[in-house]
């Protein structure tokens, strides 16, 4: 199982059991998290991280 699908196994338990035991705007707050979190921390790469990364993806890793 690759890194990604976890991350989505994780993050769709998270959401599931926010939505069955918390408040709707607790849910949606869980939700936004769960969609920022990723995309803050690759706003946070440097152009030539990002670049590599891109790289990384496209090979596939230890390829």
């Amino acid at each position: 199982m690759s890194p990604i699908q976890k991350y989505a196994i994780g993050a769709g338990v998270a959401v599931l059991f926010s939505w069955i035991f918390l408040p709707g705007w607790v849910t949606l707050l869980v939700v936004l998290g769960v969609v920022a979190a990723p995309v803050a921390g690759y706003l946070m790469l440097d152009p030539s991280q990002r670049e590599r990364l891109k790289r990384s993806r496209r090979r596939g890793i230890g390829r």
